[in-house]
């Protein structure tokens, strides 16, 4: 006899008080109920019920035993929910939010894709760089950039967020190219700003010496990556750009790689999300965002 099924005929005995409730409540014989309910004894060793020829009642044993199998029970319902859940097909509303240029130049693109093999969600992306709480603000998943805050959010690792500095051919030509990291004290920097977070006085490269900060300065700062990557193409100056920003423009000509025998220190970058939101679309999502941004594409 399968013995959750016998654990569930002898709760819903004890439950009752008798077999013959318990019998109905399964679709069985009062007969087959009160085997099941031996079955039980005999695999613990002890009598959990107490016959009479009116009402069954618990043992001692019985009582404890009864207390377990409902625990039991409920662990297992509840497993066969989650995987019910997980198997089920993604559909509903999912709120995303995502760094402004990140989100522009990757994700979008992803979501495009995500919303093609998904027919029945619907995605709403906000676009922010500053810090969104998920819970408050009803998102169901972020991605940041930068280190984590301890939190109760699942954090899934991402491939690190690339910066390159860069500047037009014409800037270049009146200014002159930068060969090392100290030389961008002589040159216009194009800085980034945001409200909560001032603008730029140093950037951060490494090479096989190990890391230094270069203090930098510029007369536009802005809080906009599209903003400063036009001013760098109009020759407004050296910009410290997201790789994935400008890398047409790089492969276009219209803006130079600069400080090439160096690495900007890349930012770390996550998809963060909470525990007991995960429903089969956002797992659908989880899954495609760490396939295609993950850490072993690095």
């Amino acid at each position: 006899m399968d013995r959750l099924t016998s654990m569930a005929i002898f709760v819903k005995t004890a439950d009752s008080g008798s077999f013959a409730a318990a019998a109905l409540a399964f679709g069985i014989s009062s007969q087959m109920a009160g085997k099941h309910v031996s079955t039980l004894e005999e695999r613990v060793g002890a009598r959990l019920l107490n016959r009479t020829t009116r009402r069954q009642s618990l043992t001692e044993i019985g009582q404890i035993f009864y207390e377990r199998c409902k625990a039991l029970l409920a662990d297992a319902a509840a497993a066969e929910s989650v995987a019910q859940e997980l198997s089920a097909s993604p559909r509903g509303r999912l709120r995303i939010t995502a760094p402004v240029t990140f989100g522009a130049c990757c994700l979008a693109p992803l979501i495009a894709r995500y919303l093609k093999a998904h027919p029945e969600v619907r995605v709403e992306l906000t676009l922010t760089d500053r810090f969104v709480d998920l819970i408050d603000e009803g998102y169901e998943a972020a991605i940041r950039l930068g280190a984590l805050s301890d939190s109760s959010l699942i954090a899934r690792p991402l491939m690190p967020y690339r910066l390159v500095a860069c500047a037009s051919p014409g800037y270049l030509a009146e200014r002159g190219e930068p060969r090392t990291p100290r030389e961008l004290t002589a040159h216009e920097c194009l800085s980034f700003a945001y409200t909560s977070m001032p603008a730029d006085t140093a950037w951060r490269f490494a090479d096989a010496q190990g890391e230094q900060a270069v203090p930098i300065a510029g007369r536009f700062e802005a809080n906009d990556v599209k903003a400063l990557l036009a001013a760098a193409l109009n020759g407004g100056g050296v910009m410290l750009a997201p790789e994935v920003a400008v890398k047409d423009e790089l492969a276009a000509g219209r803006l130079v790689r600069l400080l090439t025998g160096y690495e900007a220190t890349a930012r770390p970058m996550h998809l963060v999300f909470p525990a007991s939101r995960v429903t089969p679309k956002l797992r659908a999502f989880i899954d495609q965002v760490v396939a295609e941004f993950g850490p072993h594409n690095a």
